[in-house]
């Protein structure tokens, strides 16, 4: 027997969840509606939270936790199959779920991020041979201090995030959401369309230089060539190790950038607004059996130091190495065989949901150990429980998949 609406007591968080879910528009006659949109969505999160990675497994543990789901809402008609789960997750219109993800971000997580980093992502498995389309390639700004996606814009090309980049940070905008903050993005996004939308938005730019900019990249090259060593700050060497290899960085930030903001000398020379700092990292990678030298160079309109500029260019490969690499390894994103409506897009939007949920809880109870084994000494500095670890964990405990749910009430 199900609960009525009245009656289900809804923890703090997962009332806000709903409460944005409840503004997206069902299109459906109301007459004919067994499976009320929120319960779709409520299911799919839940469901992608407990480790399951397609439609037909999420059905499967509905059925199997249905009176956990009935906690929250009222499940009248019990759960959907994972075959009408796929063909109602095909017509939900991408754009309203992608401005109900961003809103809720923003209620939740109310502290404005302080470093915003901005790239793609491609599906490889969702490309449509029959209908001639290729894989969704999803745009993602990320708080890399905070590990949290704060919104996404699907494309179907890599070379079109140049059209989604300034659409993303226009919905990061509302309410001063990325004011104040520091957006780093890669070599595709230095333009001057894209570097106006973010001082727009009250936000400053890190933008990358790389060869497909030959000019701009020279120019920045001879500065640094022809510049007094005593017009640079030039940080300490910063050394790391890891994974087989030791680095070593040294970041350089010249301070000459008003020759960006002047007068164009021929057609179509780059101008960014606000230029205020050009910045060099030199690396060095010492291998196994060689050594590899680059050279990376950026443009800010914020009057960095080396260490800030060096901390920062750093914090931008956190999209890469902790959600996008999360998204694959944990969540199996590139298995997906999604292809048809806008599943590829919505299903992707609740990997999004359930990646901020997991990564914000707490971490799982802990197993008893018999009494006869000793207890290890703890370490002094415990390293977090993996994604994968907390969602079989979820899967199997439904008080934690409780937890994580309402893991930020306030």
């Amino acid at each position: 027997m199900s609960l009525s609406s009245e009656e289900i007591v809804r923890p703090h968080h997962l009332k806000r969840l709903l409460d944005h879910f409840s503004h997206i528009e069902d299109v459906r006659e109301s007459f004919r509606v067994a499976y009320k949109l929120s319960e779709i969505l409520l299911l799919s999160v839940c469901g992608t939270i407990a480790d399951c990675d397609d439609y037909d497994a999420i059905a499967d543990w509905g059925e199997e936790n249905l009176e956990f789901l009935r906690e929250f809402l009222p499940y009248d008609w019990g759960v959907p199959t994972g075959r009408w789960l796929t063909i109602m997750m095909n017509r939900i219109n991408p754009a309203l779920f992608s401005a109900c993800f961003s809103a809720w971000v923003r209620e939740t997580w109310p502290d404005r991020p302080e470093l915003i980093a901005i790239d793609g992502k491609t599906s490889r498995g969702s490309h449509d041979r029959s209908e001639d389309l290729p894989p969704l390639h999803m745009v993602s700004a990320f708080a890399t201090t905070r590990r949290l996606v704060l919104g996404q814009e699907p494309v179907r090309e890599k070379s079109n995030e140049l059209t989604a980049i300034p659409v993303l940070l226009q919905r990061l905008a509302v309410d001063d959401g990325i004011k104040g903050a520091l957006v780093t993005i890669d070599a595709m996004g230095c333009n001057a369309t894209i570097a106006k939308a973010i001082r727009g938005a009250g936000a400053d730019y890190l933008l990358a230089v790389k060869a497909n900019q030959p000019t701009l990249l020279r120019d920045i090259e001879l500065l640094f060539q022809d510049a007094e060593p005593q017009t640079l700050d030039k940080a300490p060497p910063d050394f790391d190790k890891g994974h087989g290899r030791i680095e070593t960085r040294t970041v350089t930030v010249a301070r000459q950038a008003d020759w960006l903001n002047g007068d164009r000398r021929f057609p179509g020379e780059l101008r960014l607004p606000d230029a205020a700092a050009i910045v060099r990292v030199e690396s060095r990678t010492e291998l196994k059996d060689r050594c590899r030298f680059d050279t990376r160079y950026y443009i800010s309109s914020r009057q960095l130091s080396s260490a800030c500029a060096g901390q920062a260019v750093r914090g931008h490969w956190g999209i890469e190495n902790t959600l996008h690499w999360e998204l694959d390894v944990d969540f199996n994103e590139d298995q997906s065989r999604l292809r048809k409506g806008h599943g590829a897009t919505n299903m992707a939007i609740v990997r999004h949901f359930a990646f901020n949920l997991i990564q914000s809880a707490g971490e799982p109870p802990s197993r008893p150990r018999p009494l006869s084994r000793p207890r290890a000494k703890p370490s002094a500095n415990p390293q977090r429980t993996s994604l994968r670890r907390k969602r079989k964990a979820a899967a199997r405990n439904t008080d934690y998949l409780r937890t994580i749910v309402g893991a930020n009430s306030r």
